[in-house]
């Protein structure tokens, strides 16, 4: 049926080990940024709303701040949410390397997967020139190995 269309099957010979680590950290690089500026803002906005509920309960029942939830924490609550520009950029920064690191690993094994042959990769190609579109020939297998002491 492929060859009707014009297209060539066959299977991915090697996987390049430094482009698959590196196309799997850039991955994990954005979606990290993406996910720790979200969490950064969500921290930022949290740690604001909780020195509010404070400032808040504090007037209304006329205890002192160290007797309220998170009352020991309050300074720092409130330098995070007033440096919300400082919180956002280095949690993303942060969770942005970190998924860089999983997604280099995750990549790294998938190309060792491919090129081991636990996982086979079909692909499709169409060809550029006119000539006669054939079937890609089967590559023989290659001969197993015995183990050591067998």
């Amino acid at each position: 049926m492929a060859a009707a269309l014009g297209m060539l099957t066959g299977r991915v010979a090697r996987l390049s080990l430094r482009g698959a680590i590196s196309a799997g950290g850039v991955a994990g690089l954005v979606a990290g940024m993406f996910l720790g500026g979200l969490l950064g803002a969500l921290i930022s906005w949290f740690a604001g709303a909780v020195v509010d509920w404070q400032r808040q309960l504090g007037f209304s029942l006329g205890v002192t701040q160290q007797l309220l939830p998170f009352g020991d924490q309050a300074s720092s609550l409130e330098t995070v949410a007033d440096l919300w520009y400082v919180a956002v950029p280095a949690s993303a920064l942060l969770l942005g390397l970190l998924g860089a690191l999983v997604g280099a690993l995750a990549g790294g094994l998938w190309a060792a997967l491919v090129n081991r042959g636990f996982v086979r990769l079909e692909v499709g190609v169409t060809p550029t020139s006119s000539a006669a579109v054939h079937e890609l020939p089967e590559r023989p297998a290659a001969p197993r190995r015995k183990a050591a002491g067998r």
